[in-house]
């Protein structure tokens, strides 16, 4: 069977919820991480959605890439499937990524598919601001998601500006109804 790695960009970094033995910095080309997904299930509903980060078309997305032990790959699949493809949004693909040590290796990743309904594109920071704060559903908070990749972004020391602006506003914002 070979190696096998995941990459993730979002939750997975600081929720990864699955076994793996080894954990990298990984850059993954030709796609860059945008909240440009409304969620229905995990951070929001149909009817008041919230909105996530998927892989949109362009650029490069650094993130972490997660080696599974041959054993576990289809359990692990298995529980992938059941958390990001819930309502379809994500095209699950492999890629070549690049680790921190400069290997290449290819990695399950999940990309956003541009004609899904909740694929939502580019934005303005008011709508996500919005969307982000209203935002609650199965995994909780969709606050608590952002601010989240955006803290473990800052520790992995990768520069992501727009989302941890985003990020500081939405935790002052919070600050301030509390």
């Amino acid at each position: 069977m070979g190696e096998f790695w995941v990459f993730g960009y979002g939750s997975l970094m600081w929720r990864p919820g699955f076994a793996h033995v080894e954990t990298r910095p990984a850059r993954l080309a030709g796609v860059h991480r945008s909240l440009c997904v409304y969620s229905w299930v995990h951070r929001g509903t149909r009817e008041q959605p919230g909105l996530v980060l998927g892989l949109d078309h362009g650029g490069a997305c650094c993130g972490l890439a997660f080696r599974v032990d041959a054993g576990d790959r289809d359990t692990v699949v298995t529980y992938l499937r059941e958390r990001e493809q819930v309502t379809n949004v994500y095209r699950e693909v492999v890629r070549p990524v690049v680790l921190d040590d400069d290997r290449r290796v290819s990695a399950l990743a999940y990309v956003v598919d541009r004609r899904h309904d909740q694929y939502a594109g580019r934005l303005d920071r008011e709508t996500q601001r919005r969307l982000i704060l209203s935002g609650h559903g199965r995994s909780g908070a969709n606050v608590d998601y952002v601010i989240n990749t955006a803290k473990r972004l800052g520790e992995l020391a990768v520069t992501d500006r727009a989302l941890l602006e985003l990020a500081e506003s939405l935790g002052e914002s919070c600050s301030a109804s509390a």
